[in-house]
């Protein structure tokens, strides 16, 4: 199952695993978006309409299951831009709740529907797509909350669902799809470098991005038996660029013990956290 899979990243996705041998259901929110896609793929079966409805997303496994009698792996490509000028300052609940179900949303409703049948099956992979914007360096709000969210939900479902035999993990792609061209994403790219948030290499790298053939693979790899010890881990595929996010752990800034002494006085954390 490719949520997602009618266009950019997802839709070079679906094609790579069909030709690694995978059956495919290809699923978009339109209509005629999802048949095209489905047509380009040999044996693939295209399901429109939007995962973040939990119908939807039962209806999509469900399908998977009876087309094909099982679902092996399950990769969320499916995802929405930030209105333009976006940030906290404009953005309206409205557009900030529109945001985090077609990310977050989206993700929970299919593992929710797929996790049940992997576990009865004792395996299954599972790939969600988050973005480099999950740090918040670039601004807005729905889009990194949500890719935030995702990451968080991907590495509980990997912890929860090891024991049974399934994995999780998360790509941040980069790639030249229609979210990441034209004038008003450029525009973008260039007040951030101007602000001081994306630097000249990146700036001219997200640029001058690679098509989404070059990040399918990465993709491909994590819903292999390449990486059946591979759970739990946020991976960036942009380009020639294959990455890994380090688990964030804390670092102690001071400690003192609360059964002999009192509590810190903000000044003596300030003075520990300079």
């Amino acid at each position: 199952m490719v949520v997602g899979g009618t266009r950019g990243v997802g839709l070079a996705v679906a094609e790579l695993l069909a030709t690694l041998g995978a059956s495919v259901v290809v699923n978009g929110r339109d209509e005629t978006a999802a048949a095209q896609a489905a047509q380009r793929i040999p044996g693939a079966v295209a399901y429109p309409g939007s995962p973040a409805d939990p119908a939807v997303a039962d209806a999509l496994i469900g399908t998977c299951v009876r087309e094909f009698a099982r679902i092996d792996i399950l990769v969320n490509c499916a995802g929405t831009a930030e209105p333009a000028g976006s940030s906290i300052l404009s953005v309206t609940p409205e557009q900030f709740t529109e945001l985090m179900d077609a990310h977050l949303g989206t993700v929970f409703q299919t593992c929710r529907a797929a996790a049940p049948q992997m576990v009865a099956q004792g395996a299954g992979a599972i790939v969600n797509t988050s973005s480099f914007a999950f740090l918040g360096d670039y601004g807005g709000t729905g889009y990194p909350a949500g890719k935030g969210a995702v990451n968080s939900l991907t590495l509980a479902i990997a912890a929860e669902l090891k024991e049974h035999g399934v994995r999780a993990n998360v790509v941040c792609p980069g790639a030249k799809t229609r979210l990441s061209t034209g004038p008003e994403y450029e525009a973008h790219l260039t007040e951030l470098n101007r602000r001081g948030l994306l630097d000249d290499i990146s700036y001219q790298g997200a640029l001058d991005a690679a098509p989404p053939e070059f990040t399918a693979p990465t993709y491909a790899y994590l819903v292999s038996d390449l990486a059946k010890d591979v759970t739990g881990q946020i991976f960036i595929a942009a380009g020639g660029f294959v990455g890994r996010f380090d688990r964030q752990t804390p670092r102690i800034v001071a400690y003192r013990g609360h059964h002999e002494q009192p509590p810190w006085t903000i000044e003596e954390i300030a003075a520990q956290v300079r």
